[in-house]
C-alpha cells in the first residue's frame, strides 16, 4: 500500500506547507481504504501530483505562494462562465461573489426574460429567486460578465419515466459489440470479424421480440484507425466522437456496391477468414474494413442528397468533429514517418490544434480529412438506426451506450481540449476487491479547475455525445464525479492519491442532459466508495449497480427482497467473471496464472473461500425456492435460477450479460492485463439472427421475463 505509515516511520516530505496546498488544491491527504483502514499519501506523491497540477511545491515559500495563486483563482471565478442551479431551487452564488443588491435580467432558452435584484445581505452569500424552467440559460448581472445558468431537474430521467410506469421492472442484455457475430447471407456480406451497428439492430430486434427493454453496448467512443493495435474500448483517443470500425459497410451505398468493392479489392477470402475467427484479429480486421470503406468513399456519389445530408451533418458537428477528422490525418502521417508516440512526439507546430500548421496541413490533406469525417458520419447513422431499430421493434428503452472514465492522453479529445485535461497523471484506482495491487488505466481526465474556468464545455459536449442516440448511457467508474485516484504516470497503482471534483455541479449536468436526451443514467459504483455517494446518487435518480457476488452481508447471501430498488441489479460486468466462470472458479485461475492475486494470497486460499461463496450461494437458492433441489458440487452452475433470482429483486432494471444468456465460461476482461488475456477479443460462438432463439437460451429469456412482470404484479 503507497502510503500506509508504519508506527516506527516518519514520512519527513510530509510537512505541514505541502499539506496545505494538497489539500487547498483538492487532494485527500488521507483517506479510507476498501477494508476500512486509514492511509496517508507519501509526501513524494503529493509532490510529484501537485507538480503535475502545475503546482509549484518546491519549497515551503513556494507552496505559500501556489496557496495564494488558488485564493486570486477563486475570487477570479467567483462568478465562472457557468454555474448549476436545480429547478425550483433558490440560486445561491459563491461567498466571494460581490454582488448583492444587483439588478439581474435572466434570458431563458424560449427567450422569455426574468427580472430582479440579487438579495442584498452583505453578511450571507449572495441569492437570486428560483427557476422553474429546466435549460441553459443566459443570465446578466449589472457590472459583470454575461453568464450561463445550467437549470437542471432535481433527478435524471428515470426508467420510470421511460416505462411510462410508476414502479417499473424492466430487463435489459449487455453485449461486447465488437463480439457479435452476424450472418452472411450471401458471402459477400457479412461481418469481417468485428462486430457491428447492422449486428446490433439484429440483435435489439431479437432481444425485444423476447421481452427485453434495452440492450446495454460496450463504449462506441472513437478509436485510432492509424493504431490497430489499441482496441480497449476503455482506452479511446475520443469520447466526443464514435468507433468507425463499429460501421457495417453495406449501409454506406448498398451491398451490390459492397459486393463490387469486394470484388475489385480482391479481399473476399479474407473476410471470410476474419469472420470465421473465434477471437477478433483487430489489426488484419481494421484493415480490411478502412479499405473497404475508403473504397466505398472514394466512389460515393457527391451529387446525391446523401452527400448534401453528410455536409450538414459535418456543420452541424463543429470543431469537434474537424479537430477529431485533423488528428486522424496527422496520425497516420506521423506514424508514415516513424513518429508512432503520442501526439506530444509530434513537431511542436503541430501540437496545438489551432496553428497555422495544422491548418496547413488541413489544407492539403483535404480529402484524407473528409474521409474521416465522412466515417463518422456513417457511423452516427449506424449507431442513429440500431436506436431507432430498438424502439421501433417496442423497447422502452434501447441502446445503452457506455461513456469511458477517461481517454488516452495521446488521442484526439487530449490533442483538441489539452487545456482542459490533466497532463502527465493517470487515471486508476487504490488497492480493493476488484484490484488487490491497485490500478492505473493510463487514461487521462478532465482538470476539475479548468472545467470551472471553461464553463464545463468539454464536458457538456461529451455527455451530448454519449446520449446522442441511447435511451440510456452507463457512466463507467462513477466515483469519479466525487474524486478521481490519479497516479504520476508510469507508477503502479499504488502511487496514487485522490483529487475532488466538483461533484454537484456535474451530477446536475447529467440531470440535465439526461432529461433533454429523455435517457436514463447508471453509475458503476464498485470500488471504493465514499461515505454518502450511494445515497447522493440515488437522490438525483442515478442507479448504481449491484452485482451478485458482492451482494453479501453477515455472511450470507441477500435474498432478493432486501437488495436496492435504486440501482440496477446484475449478474456480472466486463470485468468480473461470468456465472459458470465463477461457479467454477475459472477467473481465479486466470489471476493465479497471470500473478494477479493479493499479496500473500495463494489460489489454494482463493479456491477454498470461493467454494465456501459457492456453499452460500446454494444456500441463499435453497431459501428462495424451497421447492427446487440444488446440487452445489456440480461443476455446471444454476443458471437458469440464478437468473431468476437476480430478475426477483426490486431493481427497476437488471441487466444480463449475454455471456450469461448464453452460458459461457470465459469473460470480456481481465483487469490489469493487457496482452497476458485476450481482453475486448472474444466473439460470441453465434449469429445475432437465432442466437436468443436457441432452446435452451428462450428459456432463459423466458425465466427472466416472467420473473420481472411477476415482480411488477405485487
Amino acid at each position: 500500500m503507497n502510503a500506509r505509515l508504519n508506527e516506527d516511520h516518519i514520512d519527513r516530505d510530509r510537512n505541514d506547507a505541502l499539506l496545505k496546498l494538497a489539500q487547498a488544491a483538492g487532494l485527500s491527504v488521507e483517506w479510507t481504504d476498501a477494508y476500512g483502514q486509514p492511509q496517508q499519501v507519501s509526501g513524494q506523491t503529493l509532490r510529484t501530483v501537485l507538480t503535475a497540477l502545475q503546482f509549484d511545491c518546491s519549497s515551503d515559500a513556494a507552496c505559500a505562494a501556489s496557496i495564494l495563486t488558488l485564493q486570486e483563482d477563486e475570487e477570479r471565478l467567483a462568478l465562472p462562465p457557468l454555474i448549476t442551479a436545480q429547478q425550483g431551487h433558490e440560486i445561491v452564488f459563491s461567498p466571494l461573489a460581490r454582488i448583492h443588491g444587483k439588478a439581474y435580467r435572466l434570458v431563458l432558452e424560449d427567450e422569455s426574460e426574468q427580472s430582479g435584484h440579487i438579495s442584498g445581505e452583505h453578511d450571507a452569500p449572495a441569492r437570486m429567486p428560483a427557476v422553474h424552467a429546466m435549460g441553459y440559460h443566459r443570465l446578466y448581472i449589472d457590472g459583470e460578465h454575461p453568464l450561463t445558468l445550467a437549470v437542471a431537474p432535481v433527478r435524471c430521467f428515470s426508467v420510470s419515466d421511460a416505462a411510462h410506469d410508476r414502479t417499473p421492472h424492466l430487463w435489459a442484455l449487455a453485449a461486447q459489440l465488437y463480439s457479435l457475430r452476424r450472418a452472411d447471407k450471401d458471402a459477400q456480406t457479412g461481418d469481417a470479424g468485428i462486430g457491428d451497428f447492422t449486428a446490433l439492430e439484429q440483435l435489439a430486434q431479437s432481444a425485444a421480440r423476447h421481452g427485453a427493454s434495452g440492450i446495454a453496448i460496450s463504449p462506441v467512443h472513437a478509436m485510432f484507425s492509424a493504431n490497430p493495435w489499441h482496441y480497449s474500448p476503455y482506452g479511446p483517443s475520443s469520447r466526443l466522437l464514435f468507433n468507425v470500425l463499429h460501421i457495417d459497410p453495406a449501409s454506406v451505398s448498398g451491398e451490390q456496391a459492397l459486393s463490387e468493392a469486394i470484388a475489385d479489392l480482391e479481399n473476399g477470402e479474407e473476410r471470410k477468414h476474419l469472420q470465421a475467427l473465434e477471437y477478433v484479429d483487430w489489426p488484419t480486421a481494421t484493415k480490411w474494413r478502412l479499405t473497404v470503406l475508403r473504397y466505398l468513399f472514394d466512389h460515393y456519389d457527391i451529387h446525391t442528397d446523401g452527400w448534401k445530408a453528410f455536409e450538414r451533418f459535418r456543420n452541424e458537428s463543429g470543431t469537434a468533429l474537424e479537430d477529431h477528422a485533423r488528428f486522424e490525418a496527422l496520425h497516420a502521417d506521423m506514424r508514415s514517418k516513424g513518429i508512432e508516440g503520442s501526439w506530444k512526439d509530434w513537431p511542436e507546430d503541430l501540437r496545438d490544434p489551432h496553428s497555422d500548421a495544422v491548418a496547413r496541413f488541413a489544407e492539403t490533406h483535404d480529402n484524407e480529412i473528409t474521409f474521416h469525417a465522412f466515417l463518422q458520419w456513417q457511423a452516427a447513422l449506424g449507431l442513429q438506426r440500431a436506436q431507432q431499430r430498438a424502439r421501433d421493434s417496442g423497447m422502452a428503452i434501447g441502446l445503452i451506450t457506455d461513456l469511458a472514465v477517461g481517454a488516452e492522453g495521446g488521442g484526439s479529445q487530449a490533442w483538441s481540449r489539452q487545456s482542459q485535461m490533466l497532463n502527465g497523471l493517470s487515471v486508476g484506482a487504490p488497492p480493493d476487491l476488484l484490484g488487490p495491487q491497485g490500478q492505473s488505466w493510463g487514461l487521462t481526465a478532465f482538470s476539475p479547475r479548468a472545467l470551472r474556468e471553461y464553463g464545463y464545455q468539454a464536458y457538456i459536449e461529451m455527455l451530448r455525445a454519449a446520449f446522442a442516440y441511447a435511451g440510456g448511457v452507463r457512466i463507467d467508474h462513477i466515483l469519479g464525479l466525487a474524486r478521481m485516484w490519479l497516479v504520476p504516470q508510469g507508477q503502479p497503482g499504488t502511487e496514487g492519491v485522490y483529487l475532488r471534483y466538483p461533484f454537484e455541479e456535474l451530477m446536475r449536468l447529467i440531470a440535465l442532459e439526461s432529461h433533454r436526451h429523455r435517457a436514463i443514467v447508471i453509475g458503476e459504483d464498485l470500488g471504493t466508495v465514499p461515505a454518502g455517494f450511494d445515497k447522493a446518487l440515488a437522490d438525483a435518480g442515478l442507479m448504481g449497480i449491484r452485482v451478485l457476488w458482492f451482494e453479501q452481508e453477515h455472511g450470507m447471501f441477500r435474498s432478493p427482497d432486501h437488495w436496492s430498488s435504486q440501482a440496477i441489479a446484475t449478474t456480472a460486468t466486463h470485468d468480473l467473471p461470468t456465472v459458470a466462470g465463477w461457479w467454477q472458479g475459472r477467473d481465479i485461475e486466470w489471476r493465479e496464472q497471470l500473478s494477479l492475486l493479493a499479496p500473500g494470497v495463494q489460489g489454494s486460499d482463493e479456491h477454498a473461500a470461493r467454494g465456501y461463496d459457492r456453499t452460500r450461494l446454494c444456500n441463499a437458492l435453497k431459501y428462495q425456492y424451497p421447492e427446487r433441489t440444488f446440487d452445489c458440487d456440480s461443476p455446471h452452475p444454476p443458471l437458469n435460477d440464478l437468473l431468476e433470482f437476480v430478475a426477483s429483486t426490486p431493481a427497476p432494471l437488471v441487466i444480463i450479460p449475454l455471456e450469461d444468456v448464453l452460458g459461457l465460461l470465459e469473460q470480456p476482461n481481465v483487469p490489469n492485463t493487457i496482452d497476458e488475456h485476450p481482453n475486448w477479443r472474444r466473439r460470441l460462438p453465434e449469429t445475432t439472427d437465432h442466437m436468443l432463439d436457441r432452446g435452451d437460451v428462450a428459456q432463459r429469456l423466458s425465466i427472466l421475463e416472467k420473473a420481472r412482470q411477476a415482480k411488477g404484479n405485487h
